[in-house]
């Protein structure tokens, strides 16, 4: 049984940083495509960065230079270093895998995710 977690969310002062960890259980991360994802109130959730296995990602446009992607299979966990927060970041974020590099499609179950805040 697939169990993705996901913590180090909170609330953060616009211009802050913080840094989102996966962990997951029942599944390798090593070979997957890796990816975060965000749902604010009322709006459709959205993939904001993407790790293939090979190392190379891609970021929504609205975060790019801001947040970093990034795995540690050695701990089957995953990482999301968002710098540089604005207001408009504030979401739930949940992380998953996709089936390729360029799917955008969620293949696991989701967690539970973790609510970033961000006051202006």
């Amino acid at each position: 049984q697939v169990q993705l977690v996901e913590s180090g969310g909170g609330l953060v002062q616009a211009g802050g940083s913080l840094r989102l960890s996966c962990t997951a259980s029942g599944i390798i991360f090593s070979s997957r495509t890796l990816a975060w994802y965000r749902q604010a109130p009322g709006k459709q959730r959205e993939l904001v960065a993407a790790l293939g296995s090979g190392g190379s990602s891609r970021y929504a446009d609205s975060v790019k230079g801001r947040f970093t992607i990034s795995r540690d299979n050695a701990k089957n966990t995953m990482y999301l270093q968002m710098n540089s927060l604005k207001p408009e970041d504030t979401s739930v974020y949940y992380c998953n895998a996709c089936t390729n590099f360029y799917s955008n499609l969620p293949i696991l179950p989701w967690g539970q995710g973790t609510q970033v805040t961000v006051s202006s």
